[in-house]
Parts: structure tokens; C-alpha cells; sequence
């Protein structure tokens, strides 16, 4: 539009001097920082929707932490400041929809595997020592999930976790190694089915089929990938997989536990946030811990330094044990291997394994040159950093 000599009308608030094209600089500058304003209120406040939502999937064993309070005056002191030992405890507890599918839930639970993890101060190495379930061991009097009090026995040492759950083990670990357990772990079997499917299956080497009716699992020789259900089947069978033993049944979830560090590690997961919030999820959703460990804050407190760590670093054990004399069937400590192993881990002192020892043996002899401090002792075990089918 233009008057009637031609010249353009002005618009209004416009002027030749360029105010008005400022104004409309200065509008646009503003609605863009409010659009940029209102996506980061509205990624961080997503950001704490999922913080908040991680942080309510731990559940606090508060029961546990108020029973060892009790026993306070005689517990383990921690000999080193910056080690940390972790009992990993996972509940063959039947309750609830899922765990039901395995069995009858009688209303107990027992331990159907215990691990001592200790972290050396400094974070160069992780040692997972498993404790045999059939273990003959002196069990404190504890606390009942009905509140009454057992009477002290020596019996095999799952059942500390079925008469007085987390807190009875832990004082039944504490009595047989003089280790302080500073936190503890506690995952069922849905949860475990979770953290592995969370991170697309894990894979093994099998050296032979396997076609367990009993665990419902039947899987080819060679390299296959487990999702939650074949690796929850994987671990916990035990006659039709090598011996039939729990030694075997043992040395088998190590493996395992291996290859799944391997696989997070490999899979970046901890650096991808797309691959780490289901891993999270699921992990957060199955864990019972002590309070120290319930948020995010604590957990990521404990692993931040495990990153560091080399998969040659991680290391699997068995408590040095043997056939118990009253009961064949039975395990007992096997002396003084056991016992030099656990001075070892409470000085925080090296420890070796022997990837190709015998897996009954106690403690490998391993020679010492003259004027040479003693080398670590070296136990029969294995790594993270090994290929399963090799």
C-alpha cells in the first residue's frame, strides 16, 4: 500500500531510524529465551520425575538396620577407612505373582546365594567370595520376622536368612569371618530376571546342551545369549549342569556374574542415558538395601569408582571349604586357608586367583624367592576379564 505520490505508508511504530526493527529484535530475543527457559525447567523437572521415581524403587531395610544397631558393642571394626564389604544376598523367596511361579511360597525364605564383595580402598580391585549354602556354621539368636527370638545354633548357613533375614546373616558372616559388612544387598528372583533382561540378555558359553525340565531350560552347546528367565534357570540349576554339586552351581553364578560386568561394560551402558535408565529401573526396582545404600545418591557413592576398575581386577572365589565330618553332604571351613583369606580381605591385602586350579582345592603353594616379600596367596577362582568359551 503507498500514498498517493508512491511513497510507502509507514508501519505503524515502524520508523527510518531502524527503532522498530530493534523492538522486533528485542520481542523475538525475548519470546526465544522464554521458549528456551520453559524446556529446561521442563527437562529438569522430567529429569527429577525420573530421580524421584528411581529413588522410591529402593526399599530400605530399616528392620535389618535397627537389629544390628542392637548388636552394635559386638561387631567387626572396619581395619581400613575407604574398603567396603558388601554382602550380596539373593532370596529364594516365593512371594509375591512372579516368584510364585517357582515353587509353593511356605511363608519363608532362605538364602539361595550369598556373596561377600569386598572393594579395596582406592578401587583397584573388587573380590566376590561365595559362601556355600550348606556351610556348617554357628548361627547368633536373632530376631523372627514374628518378633520372638531364636536360641543360638550350629546348622547349615542358608538358614540364617530364613530365621532372621538380612541382619541374621550378616551376624552369622560377621562371627565366621571377622569382617565388618558395611552394607548389604538383598534381590529376588524377579528382580534378577529384570537386571538381566535390562541389558539384552547375557551371553555364556556352554560347553554342552542343556535340557533341564525341572528349571524348564533347554539351550544348544556354544555361545548363547540368556534373557532374565534362561539366566535365572542357568544359575540356580543344579543336577543336570556339570556335577550336580553346588560347588559347581557356584562356580557357574561367578562365571555368570562375570560375563554380565563384561556386558555393561562393554555395551557402554553406564555412559549411554537411553541404555542406563531400564538397567537402573530394574536394578533399583529389585534391590532391598540398608538405608545408607537406599537412594541414588548412595548407590552411586559406592560404584563410581568401580569404573575404574580393569575386568582382570574382578575376581571370583569360593570360601576355602571341605566335606564337613559329621555330614559328608555338609561343607566346613577349610583351615587355615579360610582363615588366611579373611585376614587378607579385613588388612585389605591382596588376593590372587588361579583360573585353572582345581575348584576343591583350598589355597594354591606358590614358591617365594629369598629376600622377596611373600607373594598374595593365589585361590582357585576366576575373572571378569575371561572368555567362558575359551
Amino acid at each position: 500500500m503507498s500514498d498517493t505520490e508512491g511513497t510507502p505508508l509507514a508501519v505503524a511504530g515502524s520508523s527510518a531510524s531502524g527503532r522498530g526493527r530493534a523492538r522486533r529484535r528485542r520481542r523475538w530475543a525475548r519470546g526465544t529465551a522464554l521458549a528456551v527457559a520453559v524446556v529446561v525447567v521442563a527437562a529438569a523437572g522430567a529429569g527429577w520425575a525420573v530421580y524421584m521415581k528411581l529413588e522410591g524403587n529402593i526399599t530400605p531395610d530399616e528392620a535389618a538396620a535397627a537389629e544390628l544397631a542392637r548388636f552394635e558393642k559386638e561387631r567387626p571394626t572396619a581395619l581400613v577407612k575407604d574398603a567396603r564389604n558388601i554382602l550380596l544376598i539373593g532370596s529364594d523367596s516365593r512371594s509375591g505373582q512372579e516368584n510364585r511361579r517357582y515353587g509353593r511360597d511356605p511363608g519363608t525364605q532362605r538364602s539361595d546365594t550369598v556373596i561377600l564383595l569386598h572393594l579395596s580402598a582406592g578401587r583397584r580391585s573388587a573380590t566376590a567370595v561365595s559362601i556355600p549354602r550348606d556351610l556348617m556354621v554357628d548361627v547368633p539368636g536373632c530376631r523372627r520376622p514374628d518378633g520372638s527370638r531364636s536360641e543360638p545354633v550350629f546348622t547349615m548357613f542358608n538358614s540364617a536368612f530364613e530365621v532372621g533375614g538380612s541382619a541374621c546373616t550378616i551376624r552369622t558372616v560377621e562371627k565366621l569371618t571377622d569382617i565388618r559388612v558395611d552394607h548389604h544387598v538383598v534381590v529376588d528372583f524377579d528382580g534378577f530376571k529384570d537386571m538381566v533382561d535390562a541389558v539384552d540378555g547375557v551371553e555364556v558359553c556352554l560347553r554342552e546342551p542343556i535340557d533341564d525340565e525341572a528349571a524348564e531350560l533347554r539351550l544348544p552347546a556354544g555361545r548363547v545369549t540368556l534373557s532374565g528367565e534362561q539366566a535365572l534357570g542357568y544359575v540356580r540349576a543344579r543336577k543336570s549342569i556339570g556335577d550336580g554339586s553346588d560347588t559347581s552351581r557356584m562356580e557357574r553364578q561367578q562365571r555368570f556374574l562375570g560375563a554380565l560386568v563384561n556386558k555393561v561394560r562393554s555395551n557402554d551402558v553406564l555412559l549411554n542415558p537411553v541404555k542406563l535408565y531400564p538397567v537402573l529401573d530394574a536394578a533399583t526396582s529389585s534391590l532391598t538395601t540398608d538405608p545408607g545404600l537406599a537412594s541414588l545418591r548412595g548407590l552411586y557413592d559406592l560404584v563410581r569408582g568401580l569404573r575404574q576398575i580393569p575386568t582382570e581386577g574382578v575376581q571370583f572365589l569360593t570360601v576355602p571349604r571341605e566335606p564337613y565330618a559329621g555330614n559328608a553332604n555338609r561343607d566346613q571351613l577349610a583351615q587355615p586357608a579360610a582363615e588366611k583369606l579373611f585376614e587378607r580381605l579385613r588388612r585389605d591385602a591382596p588376593v590372587a586367583v588361579d583360573t585353572d586350579g582345581d575348584e576343591k582345592a583350598t589355597e594354591k603353594e606358590s614358591g617365594k624367592t629369598p629376600g622377596t616379600a611373600s607373594p598374595a596367596p593365589t585361590f582357585p577362582g576366576n575373572t571378569a576379564a575371561e572368555d567362558t568359551c575359551a
